[in-house]
Formats: C-alpha cells, structure tokens, sequence
C-alpha cells in the first residue's frame, strides 16, 4: 500500500516533542532572501502551540518577533503556558538555533462562544480568481514556489501609485485550510515598499502578528480554494514601514488581520 504524500507545508512546519521541547528543521525549500520566509516561521511557532499537551482552545492571535535570521539547520522551541484564564490562554514561545534565540513569539488561545456578530470592515469588489492569471515573478525565491498567487493589482511591477495589493493566494499543491497555513498566507504579500518604489531594496520583517476572525470551523470549511488578500501600508519613515492586511474567503468571511513592522534599507532620492 503506497503511503499519503505529505505536504510541503507540513514538512516544513514538522515538529517532535519530546516531553519538554519541540525540536524541528529549517528547510531550504522555504527560504527567503536571508532566512526562511516568515510566514512559515510563523506557522512552526503556532504550531508548537497548538500541539502543547496543555493546550486549551483555538487560536486567537500570534505574534512573532525575528530576532535574527535562522539558518538551515536543526532549531528547539520553548512552548510555556504563561497564564490560563477560563476564557483565554496566553503561550510564551522561544526558537533557539546553534544556542542563539532566532524567533521569539506569543500565542493566544481562546474557548469561542456565541456572542454578537458583525463585520465592519467591507469585502473589496474585485475580479474572480478564474479572471485574474497567476502572477510569476521575475526571479522567484524557493519559498515562492509552494504558493499559487494571482495579483489583481499592487505589485512592483505596475504604475499603481499606492501601496496596496489585492491578490488571490492558497497554497500550492492544494491543501486544506487551517490555522497554520492561514498564518502563513498573510506573510505572502510583495513588501509594501517594492509595491511604493517600484523596485527592490533590502528589507527584513521585524515583528508580525495575526489576528483569527474566524471560528475553526469556518477555517475548515474553505478546503483548498483561493483566499483574496488586501495589503496596505500606512507609513515609511526612518527605515521601517509598517503593512496592515485583510484575508477574506471567497464567500465574504473575514478569516483573518494582519499587522507587521519591516525594516527597510532605502536611501533619501540622492543619497547613499
């Protein structure tokens, strides 16, 4: 009998607990620029969260700071429990590579329960993913390659002046949505200061966090079809920006907020 494929995804993000400490692998097949991409950095943190024997609840919110860029090597994560209250539990998170901290992160965890419902913020009016073509990147880095984007408008490469971006996202090959790939999905938008300057400069992400709109069934129910992603940014100044987003499902379910401060190194017009 042949056995399941598992998915690159779940490779990546593959973890062992030994009692005390999850112990993983930074994967060269989901590397960035100088490090691994952060959104899968994220999804490992949640993980070892979600898989703590003393786990109570889903997911509400996950901050992870980049303390310094990771290498493709073994790493251990500290998972604590740091307070459980009887709605909510709060988890600090440490990843420790070669004896030097890599990645610190905080999870929160929370018992949903019926309560008053409604969205403010509004679902924006665009194509249909089968109208909107996959996008393709000049030079793609190999984290790119497990994520199928159609970018309706805001990349580097259009004469869109603001620095927002629109664009269809799942994971590719096809998985089925859950709390870690959704936290993943919102660290694949093009860096608000490409989409500005219309070229690269060198940036690092400093600090980024997810809010989970959505109950875990909600999650469930998207199966492998295309989110809409919305990115802006709200200022660049002094050499950071900042990048607010919106996940959305095809049906208009706010799945999920993103916030994240990127560190930049772009020179006033003139100077070096």
């Amino acid at each position: 009998m042949s056995q399941p494929v598992t998915h690159p995804f779940d490779k990546a993000t593959e973890l062992c607990y030994d009692g005390q400490r999850f112990h993983g692998d930074v994967r060269a097949e989901y590397y960035n620029m100088v490090g691994p991409f952060g959104g899968v950095t994220a999804a490992t943190m949640l993980k070892a969260a979600m898989s703590h024997p003393e786990r109570l609840g889903h997911p509400l919110a996950l901050t992870v700071n980049f303390t310094a860029p990771a290498k493709v090597a073994p790493f251990v994560i500290e998972a604590v429990p740091v307070r459980t209250n009887r709605s909510t539990q709060h988890f600090s998170l440490t990843m420790v590579q070669e004896g030097e901290v890599v990645t610190t992160a905080t999870a929160v965890f929370g018992i949903r329960r019926e309560s008053f419902f409604h969205t403010e913020a509004m679902m924006p009016d665009v194509l249909p993913p089968r109208e909107v073509p996959r996008f393709v990147a000049p030079a793609p880095l190999p984290w790119m390659q497990w994520y199928h984007v159609r970018l309706i408008r805001g990349s580097a490469f259009d004469d869109v002046q603001e620095a927002t971006t629109y664009q269809w996202m799942r994971d590719d090959p096809p998985r089925p949505l859950d709390h870690a790939a959704l936290a993943a999905l919102c660290d694949t938008f093009v860096p608000r200061v490409y989409v500005k300057l219309k070229r690269p400069v060198p940036i690092g992400t400093v600090t980024f966090t997810v809010y989970f709109l959505a109950d875990p069934e909600t999650i469930s129910r998207q199966g492998t079809n295309e989110l809409l992603g919305v990115a802006r940014a709200t200022g660049f100044s002094h050499g950071y920006f900042d990048q607010i987003g919106e996940v959305w499902s095809q049906d208009g379910h706010l799945l999920a907020t993103t916030t994240q401060l990127v560190y930049m190194k772009a020179p006033v017009s003139g100077s070096s």
